[in-house]
């Protein structure tokens, strides 16, 4: 603002603004990396040890099921408006992927080096993740889950969760909405740990890091390959779903202005 401009005054049209989705300007490309990294690492660590502390509390698994969904919304939406505004918050390898998809032809969002920095550092905190909350609840540090997921009707809600998280994340972007993003996309994931028969996974890193624990949130190591070939084809369903969804209109130049 200069010494002319008064406060409130409205920016001029012409001055560039961020895009909708846009990673934060200058902010260093290793910030953004440990922001992805932290940010999945407690995410994983609040699915795990939520799951760990509803099993020690109560034998029913639907309140089992309601506490650890209930930590994962709360948790979920504190970390996206913490490290939204410093990486955008993916903690997900299917958002990065979309993300640069959309982004390929010279649009807002990652870049192809980007996308390789910021998938290893999700994956790897999505593993120290599960690795600290086995160790916060006493349970050997690694141990590779024995839950097997492969059934097909998990597989098809796996599609359904993923599809409809990035029809969230990239609709709120469309419509320049992104600021709902901590409230809409916690609240998405807790809905679809209900109505999905997988218990929306829908993140590639999230899926390896809880094959890393035998506990109740875990993932047996044969089941996730599939897992995460359904929740890439998700992506590619929910980039779809956007695309119908949002369709800019055409201005017809032959029409008479009034």
């Amino acid at each position: 603002m200069t010494a002319t401009q008064p406060l409130g005054t409205p920016i001029p049209a012409d001055v560039p603004q961020p895009a909708p989705g846009a990673t934060p300007p200058r902010t260093p490309l290793i910030a953004r990396a440990a922001a992805e990294m932290v940010g999945t690492a407690a995410l994983v660590a609040i699915v795990v040890g939520s799951g760990i502390q509803a099993t020690q509390l109560t034998q029913d698994v639907a309140l089992q099921l309601l506490a650890n969904s209930t930590a994962t919304v709360f948790g979920l939406g504190v970390l996206i408006a913490l490290l939204g505004p410093v990486s955008g918050a993916h903690f997900n390898p299917a958002v990065t992927l979309a993300e640069w998809w959309n982004s390929r032809r010279g649009g807002a969002g990652v870049t192809a080096c980007e996308l390789a920095v910021y998938v290893p550092s999700q994956i790897a905190g999505a593993i120290a993740g599960a690795i600290l909350a086995n160790a916060m609840f006493g349970e050997p540090l690694v141990k590779w889950s024995t839950h097997d997921r492969s059934a097909g009707n998990l597989l098809l809600g796996e599609v359904v969760a993923t599809a409809g998280l990035i029809l969230l994340i990239f609709g709120l972007a469309k419509t320049d909405r992104l600021r709902f993003a901590p409230v809409a996309v916690a609240s998405y994931i807790g809905a679809a740990y209900w109505f999905t028969s997988s218990t929306s996974f829908a993140n590639p890193a999230v899926t390896i890091g809880r094959a890393f624990t035998d506990t109740f949130a875990g993932i047996a190591p044969s089941s996730v390959p599939g897992f995460i070939a359904v929740q890439l084809i998700g992506a590619v369903a929910g980039l779809g779903l956007v695309a119908v969804i949002f369709m800019r209109g055409k201005t017809d130049s032959k029409t008479p202005s009034a």
